[in-house]
């Protein structure tokens, strides 16, 4: 396998991983602010949706940390930090990945 076909697959795997990060942590966003509504109003989410609460909390706050760091290191590539924060926290590991390569989003 030459270098041109991984590049082209790493690529693609950011793309695909892009369009599955960004409705997932979107959806996670929302069942967190259910979660907060129910608990406000003395309601409770169908148990059936425990784990996947438990799951977004992980993911959530992972991505947050993730956004973090890009807000920090976003300066030293020429980055404005705000915006690559909040794209790392949409997309996670790939943007960081990709500030790291100095590649634009």
């Amino acid at each position: 396998m030459r270098f041109k076909d991984i590049k082209s697959i790493k690529q693609t795997l950011f793309t695909g991983i892009k369009f599955i990060s960004i409705p997932l942590i979107t959806a996670g966003m929302g069942l967190e602010i259910w979660n907060i509504e129910t608990i406000t109003t003395n309601n409770q989410l169908p148990n059936i949706l425990n784990p996947v609460l438990i799951l977004a909390h992980i993911a959530l706050s992972a991505h947050f940390v993730e956004g973090i760091i890009a807000a920090f290191y976003a300066p030293s590539k020429n980055h404005n930090p705000i915006k690559y924060a909040i794209y790392t926290f949409f997309v996670g590991t790939v943007g960081l990945l990709e500030l790291w390569e100095n590649r634009n989003p």
